[in-house]
């Protein structure tokens, strides 16, 4: 197998696949930023007179054909080529000698693949970024389309008091900036740039890492190159907290739906298409998305766990332990971005239903109301309170406020901000705005 770090012996077959996992496979995922990297690098070698302009310019110009089979989908590791740093310099060697060589100087494989990862971790938190503004979007449309139509709100799995599906969807859409801000806290993470701390140590060759910072849109660098070296599985759990932030909303929000669906429930539906039948049982429709969903998002929940096993009681400086990292979040990050699409396309077709109060199982969905009602007018909170209690072990409460069946939220007079009444969907929207800023 051709390796970079090859010093005239091979190792054992048993060994190299050993090391190797699926490094191989996952590498191909960060052939873009690889050859990013490598354009940029050579730039500033022949700032510092390392490379010759022409060169440089072969050398940039081989670079850009093997990014075009990368973007066609044609690129390929060869069987005996290691990872995506070799097999690019490989190829650069096939076709220019030893001009292809000599890419590598005044950089190691430790801050090479450092860069690679940050560049591809801050393209895939943009990507998210947008799929969840796209929700976001998605959930305000369905919380203003259903401001009206009352739902009943649950605490401790029973019935408690009048919700909407306008505060139902409204509350999902202000979870997601929450999420948005660890988002942004990643990114913010990822976007230091670790080329040229080496192997951890720096090098004597005279760098401009402010170069190179600015030609790959990094913020700026990790000056110490050290510290440039502790940062591997930072960034990477960093993005692991901040999807598993999603995750736990988009995950609450499929029970939810599951919840809904379900017979005793009916609170939504989603064409037959959408739902899955049962071998047996002939009337079955069931919520098997949002299930994949629901069971999606709590592994991604578990990746932040992984991550910070894998990087605990390591000393300083690179260790293999790291390459495993891939395995870990790289498909976690493919599972997020499958989830967010799924929970977009189901809402497209999701079905309220209106006429949900005229069930009599929430006769005592308005007592609040009603203690309320009587205290506004004059009768004190602790005696309103037993008042209607007292009727609802008798078997006599009613709610005076108006027929429960035909209310809409506008009807119950709440008024403060976040409320039955009062959304304030557009300040959620402004909320949402800034957390996006990064």
């Amino acid at each position: 197998m051709a390796t970079l770090w090859n010093k005239g012996t091979d190792a054992t077959r048993v060994v190299e696949a050993f090391t190797v996992g699926s490094d191989r496979i996952l590498d191909l995922q960060l052939a873009k930023y690889d050859i990013q990297g490598s354009l940029v690098h050579i730039r500033m070698l022949e700032s510092i007179g390392l490379l010759e302009s022409a060169e440089r310019q072969r050398l940039s110009a081989e670079l850009e054909k093997i990014l075009a089979t990368v973007e066609d989908g044609s690129f390929r590791l060869e069987e005996d080529v290691e990872d995506i740093h070799s097999q690019v310099e490989l190829l650069l060697t096939r076709a220019l000698g030893d001009a292809g060589k000599k890419i590598h100087a005044g950089r190691s494989r430790n801050d090479q693949v450092l860069v690679d990862i940050k560049l591809f971790l801050k393209d895939e938190l943009l990507q998210l970024r947008e799929q969840v503004r796209m929700l976001f979007a998605q959930l305000q449309d369905l919380s203003e389309r259903h401001r009206e139509t009352l739902l009943p709100g649950y605490t401790h799995g029973q019935v408690a008091m009048p919700s909407s599906f306008g505060l139902w969807f409204g509350a999902y859409a202000e979870a997601l900036v929450d999420d948005m801000y660890q988002l942004g806290g990643a990114y913010r993470v990822a976007d230091r740039n670790p080329l040229g701390s080496a192997a951890g140590y720096g090098s004597s060759f005279p760098l401009d890492r402010k170069m190179t910072t600015e030609l790959l849109g990094f913020a700026s660098p990790v000056y110490n190159s050290v510290a440039a070296q502790l940062q591997r599985g930072k960034a990477e759990r960093a993005v692991a907290s901040a999807i598993g932030a999603v995750a736990l909303t988009l995950n609450k929000f499929a029970a939810d739906c599951c919840l809904y669906m379900g017979s005793n429930f009916g609170f939504i539906r989603f064409p037959d298409e959408l739902t899955t039948g049962s071998s047996i049982m002939p009337h079955k429709k069931n919520p098997d998305v949002w299930e994949i969903i629901r069971g999606r998002c709590n592994r991604i929940l578990a990746v932040e766990n992984e991550v910070s096993m894998l990087c605990s009681n390591l000393p300083h400086g690179y260790h293999r332990d790291f390459q495993l990292l891939k395995e870990i979040l790289f498909p976690a990050l493919e599972s997020m971005h499958i989830c967010l699409n799924m929970t977009c396309y189901m809402l497209e077709h999701i079905e309220v239903r209106e006429d949900i109060l005229k069930d009599p199982r929430y006769a005592y969905l308005f007592t609040v109301e009603e203690v309320n009602r009587r205290t506004l007018a004059g009768t004190p909170f602790r005696d309103a309170y037993r008042q209607v209690g007292a009727e609802v072990n008798a078997g006599t409460f009613r709610y005076a406020g108006g027929d429960p069946a035909t209310l809409k939220a506008s009807d119950l007079g709440h008024t403060h901000a976040g409320s039955l009444g009062n959304l304030c969907n557009q300040e959620i929207a402004a909320l949402m705005d800034a957390a996006a800023q990064w």
